[in-house]
C-alpha cells in the first residue's frame, strides 16, 4: 500500500509522540518521530518530509524557535508546520502563524479533525508543487499546447481554492462567484484577454490565504475579537506568500495581495493608495465586496443585492475604482450576477 505522505512528528512527551504517530501511521503515513528540535532539524534537512507537526512547548529549543530555523532554511521553508499544542491562546496562535505554520491543532484532539487538517495541508503543499512544476513546463510547451496546459493549470488552480471551501462552508462558492462577477467587469471595461485570464485565475484563489486561517475564527457565528481580526486580516498576505513562488504569466500573487486594498489607503495588509494598486486588484476588489454582501455569512444573513449596490456606490472614488464601480452597478442591475 503506498504511503498518503511523509510526515515528521516532534514533540518531548513519549506518550503525546506515541499516540501521534500511532494515528498517522494507522491512516496510511510514513511517520518519522523527533523529541528535540535538534533532532527534528537534522532529521527534515537529511529527508525533508511533505509535512511537519509540531509541539510548542519543548525543552533547550521550542516549538516556535524550531519553526522560525525551518522556515530560514531554504530546503525546508515550503513545508507546511501545523503546531500541535495544549497552548490554546490567540496570541500564541498569532506568534505561530507570524512564524511561517499553516495551521494549529489544540490537545486534546479528535483523530478526525487531526486527520483531516493533515490531509488538507499535504494535498495543498502537493497541488501548490504541481502548479510550480506546471508554470516552469508552461515556457518550454509549444504554442498549439498551451490551451491544454491552461486548462490543467485552472484546474489545479480550482483544486486549490476547494481547500479553502472544504474548511468554511459558509463560503463555498464565494471565491467562483467573485472570480465570474470580476471577469464580467473586466470584458464590460474592454480589457485584453491576458489580462482576463489573469483576473479569472487571481479570483479563483483570492481567499487562499484563509488556509492557514483556524477553522474555529471563519466559522465563527458572533463577531470576532481584536486578535482573531488580526489572523483574518492575515489572509490575503499569506495568499501572496502562497502563490509568488509559482511563476505565472498574469500577476496573480500580487492581485490577489492587494484585493482588500482601498483607494483611499485604509485598506490592509499595506494601505497602499489608488495609483500603487493593480487595475485587477481594483476589479477583485469590488466584486468579492459585492458577493460578501449579497450571499450568507456565519455572522449574518445575506444582505442582498441593493445593500451590495449601495455600499459601493456610497464609496464610489473614495474606496472603489469608480470606472470599475459603474460597470459592476449596471451588471448588478440587469440581475444577471450574484443573484
Amino acid at each position: 500500500m503506498a504511503s498518503s505522505g511523509s510526515i515528521l512528528a516532534v514533540d518531548d512527551t513519549p506518550a503525546s509522540l506515541k499516540l501521534l504517530t500511532d494515528i498517522l501511521r494507522e491512516a496510511g503515513y510514513d511517520v518519522r518521530s523527533a523529541r528535540t528540535g535538534q533532532i527534528a532539524l537534522k532529521a527534515a534537512l537529511s529527508e525533508p518530509p511533505e509535512l511537519i507537526l509540531l509541539d510548542i512547548r519543548m525543552p533547550d529549543m521550542d516549538g516556535f524557535e524550531l519553526c522560525r530555523l525551518l522556515k530560514s532554511r531554504p530546503q525546508l521553508a515550503d513545508i507546511p508546520v501545523i503546531f500541535v499544542s495544549a497552548l490554546s491562546e490567540t496570541e500564541e496562535k498569532v506568534q505561530g502563524f507570524a512564524l511561517g505554520a499553516v495551521d494549529f491543532v489544540t490537545k486534546p484532539y479528535q483523530r478526525e479533525e487531526l486527520l483531516a487538517r493533515v490531509r488538507t495541508h499535504i494535498e495543498l503543499h502537493r497541488l501548490r508543487s504541481r502548479l510550480e512544476e506546471m508554470v516552469k513546463a508552461r515556457s518550454a510547451t509549444l504554442i498549439e499546447s498551451e490551451k491544454k496546459l491552461r486548462t490543467s493549470m485552472f484546474d489545479s488552480i480550482t483544486a486549490l481554492a476547494a481547500m479553502v471551501e472544504l474548511r468554511d462552508p459558509y463560503t463555498a462558492g464565494h471565491q467562483k462567484r467573485v472570480s465570474e462577477f470580476a471577469v464580467a467587469i473586466a470584458r464590460e471595461m474592454g480589457l485584453n484577454e491576458q489580462m482576463i485570464e489573469g483576473i479569472r485565475l487571481a479570483g479563483v484563489v483570492h481567499d487562499v490565504g484563509k488556509i492557514r486561517v483556524p477553522a474555529e475564527i471563519l466559522s465563527k457565528p458572533g463577531a470576532l475579537s481584536g486578535p482573531e481580526m488580526m489572523i483574518i486580516r492575515e489572509h490575503s498576505l499569506n495568499g501572496f506568500e502562497i502563490l509568488r513562488s509559482i511563476d505565472f504569466p498574469w500577476p496573480v500573487a500580487q492581485i490577489v495581495l492587494q484585493h482588500h486594498e482601498r483607494l483611499n489607503g485604509s485598506g490592509y495588509p499595506y494601505g497602499l493608495a489608488a495609483d500603487e494598486m493593480l487595475l485587477e486588484a481594483k476589479i477583485i476588489a469590488v466584486a468579492d465586496v459585492a458577493e460578501a454582501m449579497a450571499t450568507h455569512r456565519p455572522y449574518r444573513p445575506a444582505l442582498g443585492i441593493e445593500a451590495a449596490l449601495q455600499e459601493i456606490k456610497e464609496h464610489r472614488g473614495e474606496l472603489y475604482d469608480a470606472a470599475v464601480v459603474d460597470i459592476a452597478a449596471a451588471l448588478l442591475a440587469t440581475g444577471k450576477y450574484l443573484a
